[in-house]
């Protein structure tokens, strides 16, 4: 059974058990099981990067990205296949390369119930998808691709507005209206201009500044 020298080491081991994330993003709705986690993921909104390479400059926002780098430059590959010799410098090539010895397709549309030994795979096959659109909505002729496209469309018919902002009483019909609004509490602008220093909470209102 697994040992830990430290409560706060068995705790966040606990919680890989009972699925529990107490952990929450104060930009998005995500949870997290570690705080360190929730640390890491509050980054991605932040735009920052302070884990970077000695050997070209470039720079991450996980130190574990940072280290899978590096393994491009020395050349380890620490990942080795217990069924031949093949040596791989993330885990993910390693797990998928062991699917092709197991037989394993863990990857499944979810559309045709077709399954793929790599994520890469199933993304390939999604798109011979992108011209069907399964999904009919019942109350008038809109169809999607996606499921959850149409249960977004639904809601126009419904008037449901499911998600709250925390900041005040709006509420929306879908999740990415919700985020949009939340940074306007947050003042987070995670869209940069390219061309500029110019930063935007919408991606909209960056598509005209560029134009």
């Amino acid at each position: 059974s697994a040992r830990f020298n430290q409560k706060y080491h068995l705790n966040n081991h606990v919680r890989t058990h009972t699925g529990e994330k107490p952990f929450k993003c104060d930009f998005c709705s995500a949870r997290f099981n570690q705080k360190s986690h929730l640390n890491s993921h509050i980054r991605t909104h932040k735009g920052e990067k302070p884990f970077k390479c000695d050997f070209c400059g470039a720079k991450f926002n996980h130190k574990h990205h940072l280290n899978t780098h590096i393994r491009t430059h020395t050349g380890e590959k620490p990942f080795i296949c217990k069924f031949c010799d093949a040596r791989f410098i993330r885990k993910t090539n390693l797990n998928d390369h062991i699917n092709k010895h197991t037989g394993e397709k863990p990857f499944k549309c979810e559309i045709c119930e077709a399954r793929f030994y790599q994520k890469r795979n199933l993304q390939k096959h999604m798109i011979t998808h992108l011209q069907e659109k399964p999904f009919k909505c019942e109350l008038c002729d809109a169809r999607f691709t996606q499921k959850p496209n149409l249960q977004n469309h639904i809601r126009t018919h419904t008037g449901e507005k499911p998600f709250k902002c925390e900041y005040c009483d709006a509420r929306f019909n879908q999740k990415s209206h919700i985020q949009s609004h939340r940074r306007t509490h947050t003042g987070e602008k995670p869209f940069k201009c390219e061309f500029c220093d110019a930063r935007f909470n919408r991606k909209t209102h960056l598509n005209n500044h560029i134009k």
